[in-house]
């Protein structure tokens, strides 16, 4: 099995220390897997009226992850539940959608799961902050008294590493008609059907998200469920959840600007998005075409 290995550090000042931009957007393009190491003190980011300055180290799985104009690396926690160091969880059911960007911007949207949706006003909020730490710096605010709130910030951490386990290989390309630029649907085929498990880079998965310019961009996503219909030789994966963003050099949260979902996509081309109104929880399915890039491993 193959190791991580850090492509990027990034000290408390979010300068790079080791490693490189280019290392990352490098392993990303590639469809690497991406982990984030953070160090902090616990009466600096957890309990800031405690006496304990204990050093905690963190490292989180950034299952959704992005690069933007061919450039810009990002990642996203997909399937995290808030949590209480160091005793549990938080205080309400709810997904927290973590946002790290190579430069080490932060963010984060809720998803509340606990009580049925709250659709207050939209737009700009007031952003609280976190009352007494003094290494977190507040951007803005979104959407505060409802569903999904929404904040963008920089908390600075002691040291960011961002680590990567870079041995996907692309076994097919395929542009949004199907047609293949490269590899084989065989291959992946044969692969899947050999155990291995698959990840999908979609091209322009988040157009049309707003009425605002989108830039080119790729969404890279692990499969969870796999089909191959043998006569037609078409290929089918179920992905993992998603979580779709307007994208943007830093990639930021906004009002409006993000959803999350599931993907079903083809090796036609075809992508149906099960998306889910993170205001509303009211789901649809949304079906389009894209590029997409096959990865095994």
């Amino acid at each position: 099995m193959a190791k991580p290995t850090c492509a990027l550090t990034l000290n408390s000042t979010r300068a790079v220390v080791g490693g490189s931009n280019e290392a990352l957007v490098n392993a990303i393009r590639s469809g690497a897997d991406l982990r984030i190491y953070t160090e902090f003190l616990h009466n600096e980011h957890i309990d800031v009226a405690s006496a304990s300055a204990e050093r905690i180290r963190e490292v989180a799985e950034f299952a959704v992850t992005y690069l933007v104009e061919d450039r810009w690396a990002a990642g996203i926690m997909s399937l995290r539940q808030p949590v209480s160091l160091p005793d549990g969880f938080g205080p309400r059911s709810s997904m927290s959608f973590f946002l790290y960007n190579q430069d080490g911007q932060q963010a984060i949207a809720r998803l509340y799961l606990d009580c049925p949706p709250v659709d207050g006003p939209r737009g700009e909020s007031p952003n609280a902050g976190t009352g007494e730490m003094s290494k977190y710096r507040a951007l803005d605010g979104w959407d505060a008294e409802t569903n999904a709130p929404s904040s963008n910030f920089i908390y600075d951490f002691d040291i960011y590493r961002f680590c990567v386990r870079d041995d996907w290989e692309e076994v097919l390309s395929h542009d949004a008609d199907g047609t293949v630029a490269s590899g084989s649907v065989e291959a992946l085929a044969t692969a899947f059907s050999d155990g291995c498990a698959v990840k999908i880079g979609v091209a322009g998965l988040c157009a049309g998200l707003t009425d605002s310019r989108c830039p080119e961009h790729e969404v890279f996503v692990e499969v969870g469920s796999c089909y191959y219909y043998t006569d037609q030789e078409l290929f089918i994966g179920g992905s993992h959840p998603v979580v779709r963003i307007q994208p943007d050099i830093p990639m930021r949260y906004r009002s409006g600007g993000w959803d999350f979902g599931w993907l079903v996509a083809r090796t036609d081309g075809t992508v149906v998005y099960r998306r889910g109104d993170p205001y509303t929880l009211v789901f649809d399915d949304v079906e389009s075409v894209h590029s997409i890039r096959w990865f095994v491993r």
